[in-house]
């Protein structure tokens, strides 16, 4: 609701800036940008992006830019607002793509830091922007795991995983090591490998799959609520 009530907000300030790019995020998953590996590895995020790693046309902004590792991505948004809103920071003076005007009329450029201070203030919790891509790393394995075909042995369901986990790196632009690491909840692959389904998640994955549901928010809901559960039943029996 916050994040939707500053994308209507007028002109260019600071909180409009941000909104758009944790809906961006929201949708493609990409890193929040450190302006270390801009400067020394060429390496990009959303808040490191230049003028020319955005293309928008229409309704549809495409973003072409190096990412950590050297790996190059090309990832497509479809939103009308948000391209507008692209539109608009790209004409401002300066290279740097996210950028705002503040109370005095002063174009700045949006930091990482200021992400993350939104993130907390909208959410209320102390949640990153690194969160934020730990938390799509796990559902989107859930729904990858549960749209894969029932294992009938232990083999079958470690290739599994490792099919699941390799499809989450790509679309996180991780290694398939440290995707399974660092970006998706051990708890998930645990209930998977035991054999055990995750209550009501597949139906709702097939559901969300069906739709092309941008946000996979039924997903994500049942996810929440498993990790829930366990996180119960580890505490009732500790």
């Amino acid at each position: 609701k916050r994040v939707e009530e500053d994308l209507a907000l007028p002109g260019l300030p600071k909180n409009k800036v941000l909104a758009t790019i944790v809906s961006i995020m929201e949708r493609t998953f990409i890193r929040v940008g450190n302006e270390e590996y801009a400067r020394t590895n060429k390496s990009y995020g959303l808040t490191t992006m230049r003028n020319k790693h955005a293309n928008v046309k229409g309704s549809r902004v495409q973003f072409k830019f190096r990412g950590k590792s050297g790996i190059e991505h090309a990832v497509d948004v479809a939103d009308r607002r948000l391209a507008r809103i692209v539109k608009k920071v790209q004409d401002l003076p300066g290279q740097e793509l996210f950028a705002y005007v503040d109370e005095p009329g002063e174009v700045r450029d949006v930091k990482s830091q200021d992400v993350n201070d939104y993130l907390r203030e909208i959410t209320g919790e102390e949640f990153t922007a690194k969160d934020f891509r730990t938390w799509a790393g796990t559902v989107l394995a859930a729904v990858a795991l549960n749209h894969l075909d029932p294992f009938q042995t232990k083999k079958e369901a470690k290739a599994n995983v490792k099919s699941a986990i390799s499809a989450v790196a790509k679309i996180l632009g991780n290694t398939p090591a440290v995707c399974r690491k660092c970006y998706v909840h051990p708890a998930v692959l645990e209930t998977y490998l035991s054999g055990d389904m995750i209550e009501g998640l597949k139906r709702k994955t097939e559901q969300a799959l069906a739709e092309n549901l941008p946000d996979l928010r039924s997903v994500e809901a049942a996810v929440m609520t498993f990790l829930h559960d366990r996180l119960v039943a580890a505490k009732a029996a500790a």
